[in-house]
């Protein structure tokens, strides 16, 4: 007979939170908070990724207070067991990824077991477990910066993922937290369609599904969710807006800046890109009906409908957004706005999340947290959904 346990999955870049951290981290956490109210899960999944921001050196102690606030809020007091595993050993470039995870067991949930990755066996879940430093040894979690060899003319960064592994009921599942590459450079990815970036994090994605699934472990449904960096093609889309306008080159050697000026209307800059620069006139575009109109230039996801599945976006770009508090829907002309933030998942996984509104009209919900309130950059983006599991 099949039972429903109710799944809230979450993630989130929080690389801005610790520049100014009270002030944004406090709304970040009440707005994470009435999210779990809302949806009232009983097992919650919390992806982080730039842990620590960039200058981690500097900020990783008020990363882990963040951890500990959560950990210890007053909210989270319904959920008896937990298992947090949080990299912030930055010392250890070679394997460095910033990346954090946090489970939570509600005390209503029975039968909840995590793998250990030593000796090939699930455990049950008891009490709190943390790791927060260096995850090395850690027997309950997978973790793996990206290879130094697979760009060697890029110089990357903490990037990479980390794999636990559960069954809940009788369901086993793999939840992975990805962190994949960024564009360096807007001028270079409206160089080409697609940009060298989005070759680059193709390989990394296809790299980690690849480990994810192979002979080392039983393959198991997996839910992917992180940062994938995910961008709009740039050269298409930008194509699309300056339709009506004439392009003026940076006349210097090396094309430092790109400006479009609209025909008439007094030549009025209508779009201007340089290398950290995505200035565009009329940003109401990326959140009218909620960017919809530009899902079409969003294509990095489509090399793996072979392998994962994706509930339908109806939220406006993740990233990225103004970090002014007075400004909570504006996005920062630093990059074009993306839905950088995601959760994908397997085919087999998403065979397993129950499709009918029930009586408490629980259905499945893909969404943005916080879409009225500055969380910094990146708004963390949730799945709320029932999951099918099976009592015997």
């Amino acid at each position: 007979m099949d039972t429903f346990t109710d799944v809230l999955l979450v993630t989130a870049n929080v690389g801005s939170l610790f520049n100014n951290v009270d002030d944004i981290q406090n709304g970040w956490l009440e707005e994470l908070y009435k999210t779990i109210q809302k949806y009232k899960p009983q097992f919650i999944a919390l992806h982080f990724q730039e842990v620590g921001g960039k200058d981690y050196m500097v900020n990783m102690d008020k990363a882990e207070n963040f951890f500990c606030n959560i950990e210890s809020s007053e909210e989270m007091k319904e959920f008896d067991r937990s298992c947090i595993y949080v990299d912030t050993r930055f010392q250890a470039e070679d394997n460095f990824t910033a990346l954090g995870c946090m489970y939570f067991i509600h005390r209503t949930l029975k039968n909840v077991y995590h793998y250990d990755f030593n000796v090939k066996d699930f455990k049950a879940v008891v009490g709190q477990t943390k790791y927060v430093g260096s995850l090395d040894g850690v027997a309950t979690v997978e973790k793996e910066k990206f290879p130094k060899d697979f760009w060697p003319d890029f110089k990357w960064s903490r990037k990479g993922f980390m794999r636990t592994r559960w069954i809940i009921h009788n369901q086993g599942l793999d939840l992975v937290n990805i962190h994949l590459f960024h564009d360096a450079s807007n001028l270079i990815a409206v160089n080409s369609s697609p940009s060298i970036y989005s070759a680059n994090r193709k390989n990394a994605l296809r790299y980690v599904i690849n480990r994810i699934s192979d002979s080392r472990y039983t393959a198991l449904p997996f839910f992917l969710f992180g940062d994938f960096n995910f961008r709009l093609d740039s050269q298409a889309l930008v194509q699309h807006l300056t339709i009506e306008a004439d392009v003026v080159k940076d006349s210097n050697f090396e094309v430092e800046k790109i400006i479009f000026e609209e025909k008439d209307n007094d030549h009025q800059v209508l779009l201007q890109i340089e290398e950290k620069l995505f200035e565009y006139v009329h940003q109401a575009v990326f959140r009218k009906d909620n960017g919809r109109a530009l899902l079409k230039y969003d294509k990095e996801v489509m090399s793996f409908h072979d392998v994962t599945k994706e509930e339908e976006i109806t939220f406006p770009p993740s990233y990225p957004y103004s970090e002014d508090h007075q400004q909570p829907k504006q996005y920062m002309n630093t990059r074009c706005p993306a839905w950088c933030d995601r959760i994908l998942m397997s085919h087999a996984a998403h065979s397993f999340i129950n499709r009918r509104d029930d009586d408490e009209g629980k259905g499945v919900v893909y969404n943005t947290i916080g879409p009225n309130v500055c969380m910094g950059d990146h708004k963390p983006v949730f799945l709320s959904f029932s999951l099918k599991t099976n009592n015997h």
